[in-house]
């Protein structure tokens, strides 16, 4: 039976050491994946790829590298992920795997001009997010979880934006029917997001941006789980057609 891949391209904070899990898992733990095959592959440690027969769905998680940096391995996840996205295998990349995602598919990334986007944010729905299979009937402007420098700063050709944030157009993307970008983190509660805004306080500080107010409006809605499941009864059901 087929997989769903986790590509694992990131490690949390170390200040979340007592913080149980780490990126994979609390997508996979969102997700209520049951039985379903799962396969956990550490790209930035040069995990091997699997064949595209092998695959269910695959998610990309975050990192704390940069995409602009074209490392090996993220150029190499990149090629596959092109290949992956050209035979309608569902994709969803969350922050790193966002960009990464536009990259492969022909967008660009760049340092976010508008600065570090970090905190319980919110995101405008577009239009094209009322019949989307993940974001269809979410209320907006929605309140997620986000922590990012870089951004996505032109969308691959044919992608449909979905939300935008005020520090960030291109918060989520779609390409045709089994493609998606969400620059922000689903998987994220808000305990995690403050320990990323602390990561990020001295650069915070010298953009006049308080910190500690960011950390006190850190909040939990619920939706990243619904999206990730959403996520992951699609994968089900193309395995059903």
């Amino acid at each position: 039976m087929k997989a769903l891949y986790i590509l694992k391209a990131g490690v949390k904070l170390p200040s979340l050491v007592n913080k149980p899990g780490d990126f994979h898992h609390w997508i996979t733990n969102d997700m209520q994946l049951g039985d379903f095959p799962l396969e956990i592959i550490d790209v930035c440690n040069s995990g091997l790829l699997p064949s595209l027969e092998d695959v269910a769905g695959v998610v990309v998680t975050g990192s704390s590298s940069m995409v602009t940096d074209r490392e090996e391995w993220s150029e190499r996840t990149a090629q596959w992920l092109n290949v992956v996205a050209q035979n309608d295998i569902p994709v969803l990349g969350i922050c790193y795997g966002h960009q990464l995602l536009a990259h492969a598919l022909g967008g660009k990334v760049s340092d976010n001009p508008a600065g570090i986007e970090v905190g319980t944010v919110d995101t405008v729905l577009t239009g094209d997010s009322q019949d989307d299979p993940l974001l269809k009937g979410v209320s907006s402007p929605l309140k997620v979880h986000a922590s990012h420098k870089q951004c996505v700063t032109e969308l691959p050709h044919h992608a449909v934006r979905l939300a935008s944030s005020s520090l960030d157009k291109n918060h989520a993307f779609r390409i045709g029917t089994q493609v998606w970008g969400l620059q922000f983190h689903p998987e994220f509660d808000a305990e995690i997001t403050q320990h990323y805004v602390n990561y990020y306080r001295s650069e915070l500080d010298a953009q006049g941006i308080d910190a500690n107010g960011l950390i006190g409006g850190c909040e939990d809605n619920g939706v990243g789980r619904v999206i990730l499941q959403r996520f992951f009864k699609h994968v089900v059901g193309m395995q059903r057609c």
